[in-house]
């Protein structure tokens, strides 16, 4: 069976006024049905610009390269990297969704929040008025488990708890489906949504996701800094550096024995049950007009030789569905 997204050697390309930089450089990647990946990375590492690139709302001039193939449904596929506006209308809210990483900056806080689920679900269903626009919102809230949705429907974005503002978002995020019950693969990207809320919330926020998940057949790609919550939602995971993905396999594989020096370093850098001592990755990413000429990774990896400086390692196998972007994997 062909997967759900295929992307092949996916390139972004951002002007600055110090000549075009690559946020998301070379990413090949492939997504089953049904299933979840979590894409995992410090600030910088080109996490979220990669999911704008598949919702076509990459900025202003961007340049985007490779392939993106999204599975149509209906035996086609379509290069996202490649599409038009109109096209774009179609897939944006129907196939592919997102729930964006902060929801005080992703609502508007002058509108109330029925209205701009009613807005989203307009936007695809313009016959929708009146009472059965009113009902479909309401069913909307419910699906993302928001309790007394017509209260909700009436208070604005301030007036809503982190957890509930998230739980507006999901609905935002899947009104399409509630109001026509739209059949077919459904990819649903959610940009670090549990981000800055306690772990009570956080873990509803998780549960509501694997449950709609399962109901909806959507496939999932959670984006986090998290290795946490990865290991909880995802079949697999990938790891992006400065543009590139250093590692990817399955999550319990690459969680348990790390083959690339960042993912250890990442997970050396996480809170775990067992008290120990965190240790920190010395440095930062890198910018990404000031890349070296090899591993992007070498100025802050303790095993760094000459030869990691002299061009980028090839993304390889190590294992069975596991790869690592390092000469020592």
């Amino acid at each position: 069976m062909a997967p759900l997204l295929d992307l092949r050697d996916l390139t972004v390309e951002l002007p600055t006024r110090g000549g075009w930089v690559r946020p998301v450089n070379g990413v090949s990647l492939r997504m089953e049905q049904g299933g979840s990946l979590g894409l995992v990375g410090e600030s910088g590492s080109g996490k979220t610009m990669l999911s704008l690139a598949l919702m076509g709302l990459l900025p202003l001039g961007a340049r985007v390269s490779g392939k993106a193939e999204f599975s149509a449904g209906d035996g086609g596929a379509i290069d996202l990297a490649n599409t038009s506006a109109k096209d774009w209308i179609a897939l944006r809210g129907r196939r592919i969704a997102m729930i964006f990483q902060e929801p005080m900056t992703a609502l508007n806080p002058v509108m109330r929040v029925g209205e701009q689920v009613a807005e989203a679900l307009r936007a695809h269903n313009p016959h929708l008025h009146g009472e059965a626009l009113d009902r479909a919102v309401r069913e909307a809230l419910v699906r993302a488990a928001v309790p007394e949705p017509e209260l909700r429907a009436r208070q604005y974005p301030h007036e809503l708890s982190g957890g509930l503002r998230q739980r507006v978002l999901i609905a935002m995020a899947l009104a399409a489906d509630s109001a026509e019950n739209i059949g077919g693969a459904r990819l649903l990207i959610a940009d670090e949504p549990t981000t800055a809320l306690d772990v009570t919330v956080q873990k509803q926020i998780l549960e509501l996701l694997a449950r709609l998940r399962r109901e909806l057949g959507l496939t999932l790609l959670f984006i986090t800094h998290d290795l946490g919550v990865v290991a909880q939602v995802a079949d697999r995971v990938a790891v992006l550096y400065a543009g590139r993905i250093v590692e990817e396999g399955p999550t319990q594989e690459v969680l348990r024995a790390p083959r690339h020096p960042y993912t250890s370093g990442l997970l050396r850098a996480s809170p775990q049950l067992v008290r120990r001592t965190l240790e920190v990755i010395p440095g930062a990413v890198p910018a990404l007009d000031e890349l070296p000429p090899g591993c992007a990774f070498a100025p802050r990896c303790g095993l760094r030789v000459d030869a990691c400086e002299a061009a980028v390692p090839e993304l390889r196998d190590t294992r069975p569905e596991h790869r690592a972007r390092c000469i020592f994997a």
